[in-house]
């Protein structure tokens, strides 16, 4: 006998069921579809009281494939916890005024990127500016009346001939585009302008910007596209970074620190060394100036160092030069004595302060706010009271906001941005481990990450993943793409084998003028030591990695058949070609290899990929971005058809308007994660 119930009756059952079937399942691994639902902090700045903390939170949208951010606001305790803007548009950048009355920030105003201000008691909000080209670098006077910022200053296309127009009513293609610079497309920007980044004021209240600087120089940024805060004066003047070398793109890293005449716009070149110069930070009493830089060697890793000098330029010298790693963000201590900077030891991030006289200490640990192990976020911004806030996250949970109170033990953390997702998932367990490397038994580190199913009494299949730079850092991160494959049942190796960071500059420069090189030795005893833990499986090895890490993976195949399936993203094939087509052409002939090709063919051939193609014999998946201009879409073409030529079982993957990284619309970057790992899984033991 068939019973029909009430669509009300059988509605409301469903729903029963379901809610029992929800309350019923065990969490689930991190799935790739998760770049979705994941959120990014960033940039958190603290008013001036030290209340409150602003910072940028990033989202994606399933429905249009695009990343926003908006501005969310908390107390210091973490309560009144809140959005300050919402929509589907990009805000960035947020900095308080001097009286904490007002917050400035970049915003998407009729699709162009524009500087607006809200009033903090009214929540009125007004926009600043109305230019063509997207501002950074935005501070704000002492007295709050204005507000400087770095902004491309457009300037007329390069042209040979004099074309004719086209008559009345045709439609003629485009006209040809000349070129006459080095660098003149950059990965994430496409095509650059014409033009130079300068530095404009604005009045706070809106109004007419005023160009400051002038010449065919970038004014107010630093090498390789950054964009840093310029950086007002007791006085009204401003600090900026440029390079106005006559052969600056011959040498982009040759910076100096300026003074800046905000009334004339004279400039004042206040450092002057062979190296960069950078990221200037005012002490609270004005009198001196804090910096980074390094008398440059034109090798491939060297160390940034911390120094301070008068307000006048005069004075310099090394907060010390005994430290052995890399000193970031410097910050003054609200009582001069002293800096917070971040940095990184044995791949994890963490926050250091600085006395005047060279002595070091660690105040706080697990800074970074990203979806990698790679890290990013740090130290961020300081209150009038001597609190600090940061990025902090752990390797199962990304970045949130901290804080720390002057005098505090301890960070607090005032956001959970993913509590509402990880709550749904089980990560897999992330541990640290040594090991010795068989080519002279120095030793490195490595992490793994167990599927969140483990059984030690079981055999797994392994992946090792290799990180790129070269000269970078895996580390006590959390890493979405890799917690996506341990949830598909592999135990998943990354490691940092020499020429990586954290670990001092001798062992960074291990790989100067060397790189691939001996790399393999470490990479392939990182992979014995996980064997020899008992739970991998050796006849089930996968082996990958992107930009440097893509290099390596191609290196590591045309020396070993141990592993079953490679995937190579974003790589360089050959050192020539990438050398003569990448956005950072400098890097390649000056600091990583001794010179121009032609004048150094040998060297260039022996660190081919290309010099050991023919020894591949493992299934290989290549897959870049059609608009990744650092590692361009042309090396991984002609790995691929070597491939072929050789027969060898590959795929090329090529991923439209995707730069480097492959992460710039988030369907993309769920393909990538799903294409690596179906690419194992196909060569998976049976």
């Amino acid at each position: 006998m068939i019973t029909r119930l009430p669509l009300s009756c059988l509605g409301l059952a469903l729903l029963a069921t379901v809610a029992l079937q929800a309350f019923a399942d065990p969490l689930t691994p991190l799935h790739a579809e998760d770049v979705f639902e994941i959120e990014q902090v960033s940039d958190p700045q603290l008013a001036p009281d030290g209340r409150s903390v602003v910072y940028v939170r990033q989202l994606a949208d399933v429905m249009t494939d695009m990343r926003y951010s908006n501005l969310w606001i908390a107390s210091v305790d973490g309560r009144d916890h809140r959005p300050l803007t919402t929509g589907k548009r990009s805000d960035s950048r947020p900095r308080w005024s001097p009286d904490g009355r007002r917050l400035a920030w970049v915003s998407e105003v009729d699709d162009k990127q524009q500087i607006v201000i809200q009033y903090m008691d009214t929540g009125q909000i007004q926009v600043v500016t109305n230019v063509q080209t997207a501002p950074g670098g935005v501070s704000w006077s002492p007295d709050g009346t204005q507000l400087a910022f770095v902004a491309i200053a457009k300037e007329p296309a390069p042209k040979v001939a004099t074309l004719p127009s086209p008559p009345e009513g045709a439609k003629w293609a485009e006209p040809p585009q000349v070129i006459d610079r080095l660098v003149y497309r950059f990965n994430a920007q496409g095509y650059l302008p014409n033009g130079y980044h300068h530095v404009f004021v604005v009045p706070a209240e809106g109004g007419t910007p005023r160009q400051l600087t002038s010449g065919r120089f970038h004014h107010g940024i630093a090498s390789l596209g950054e964009t840093p805060d310029t950086l007002w004066t007791r006085d009204g003047s401003v600090l900026i970074v440029a390079n106005r070398r006559d052969d600056w793109e011959l040498e982009p890293f040759d910076s100096e620190i300026y003074e800046l005449d905000v009334r004339t716009g004279a400039l004042k070149a206040l450092t002057d060394r062979r190296g960069p110069d950078m990221s200037p930070a005012l002490s609270p009493d004005g009198r001196r100036i804090a910096y980074l830089g390094y008398d440059d060697r034109y090798q491939g890793y060297q160390l940034t160092r911390l120094y301070v000098m008068n307000r006048d330029g005069s004075g310099a010298r090394a907060i010390t030069s005994e430290f052995d790693r890399d000193f970031e963000n410097p910050v003054w201590a609200a009582d001069g004595t002293g800096l917070y900077f971040a940095f990184d030891e044995e791949g994890e991030s963490k926050l250091g302060f600085a006395t005047l006289d060279g002595r070091i200490r660690t105040v706080a640990r697990q800074l970074g706010s990203a979806l990698s192990a790679y890290g990013g976020g740090a130290l961020a911004s300081s209150a009038r009271d001597g609190t600090l806030a940061f990025t902090h996250a752990t390797p199962t949970r990304p970045g949130d906001v901290a804080v720390l109170p002057r005098g505090a033990a301890a960070p607090r953390v005032v956001t959970a941005v993913n509590d509402d997702l990880l709550g749904q998932r089980r990560l897999g367990a992330v541990e640290s481990f040594w090991y010795e490397s068989s080519l002279d038994n120095r030793r490195c580190q490595g992490w793994l990450i167990k599927p969140p199913d483990f059984d030690a009494s079981k055999k797994y299949p392994l992946i090792l993943e290799i990180h790129g730079g070269p000269f970078a850092n895996y580390g006590e991160r959390f890493d979405l793409e890799k917690q996506v494959w341990a949830g598909m049942g592999y135990v998943v190796a990354y490691l940092n084998p020499r020429g990586s960071t954290s670990y001092g500059e001798a062992f960074g420069n291990l790989i100067h003028h060397a790189y691939p090189g001996d790399d393999f030795h470490d990479l392939n005893s990182g992979v014995d030591a996980v064997i020899a833990r008992g739970f991998v499986d050796p006849d089930q090895l996968f082996v990958g990695g992107g930009s440097g890490g893509g290099v390596l993976t191609a290196w590591m195949i045309g020396r070993t058949t141990r592993f079953r399936a490679a995937v190579s993203y974003y790589p360089v094939i050959d050192w020539t070609s990438w050398a003569l087509t990448s956005d950072i052409p400098i890097v390649g002939v000056k600091y990583w290899f001794p010179g121009n090709p032609w004048d150094h063919r040998e060297h260039y051939d022996k660190r081919s990929l290309l010099s050991v193609v023919k020894n591949v014999k493992t299934p290989t998946m290549v897959i870049t971005g059609e608009e990744d201009w650092r590692t361009p879409m042309s090396e991984s073409e002609q790995y691929y058809a070597a491939l072929k030529l050789l027969g060898v079982e590959a795929v090329l993957v090529r991923v439209p308007g995707e730069p480097h990284g492959i992460r710039r619309r988030p369907s993309h970057h769920v393909a990538k994660i799903l294409e690596i790992g179906a690419w194992y899984d196909r060569h998976r033991k049976k």
